[in-house]
């Protein structure tokens, strides 16, 4: 749970704004990088409400324009499986 006057970026993972700060004030400025250390974007709603903000964060925090700033790699499941065994309708075999 994140302390009083903490700002949440990332609902899921309850990611702040302070944390995603004090990594690019540690140098680590790569999407990529933010997303391992602090689980951004890996969580139910996979980085659609998140990671155009944390785009946005590092953007201010470097001066660089948000189009500069790639999209983390979206990972897909290792074999495919049916719709239902994700929101457990059915069991996986």
């Amino acid at each position: 749970m994140s302390e009083k006057g903490e700002r949440i970026i990332c609902r899921c993972n309850e990611v702040t704004v302070e944390e995603i700060e004090a990594l690019i004030e540690q140098g680590i400025t790569d999407i990529e990088m933010i997303k391992r250390l602090l689980r951004i974007g890996m969580g139910p709603c996979q980085g659609r409400t998140c990671l155009p903000m944390v785009i946005s964060i590092i953007a201010r925090k470097t001066g660089k324009s948000p189009d500069e700033i790639k999209l983390p790699a979206t990972r897909i499941p290792i074999r495919p499986v049916p719709a239902g065994v994700l929101v457990g309708d059915m069991n996986e075999e």
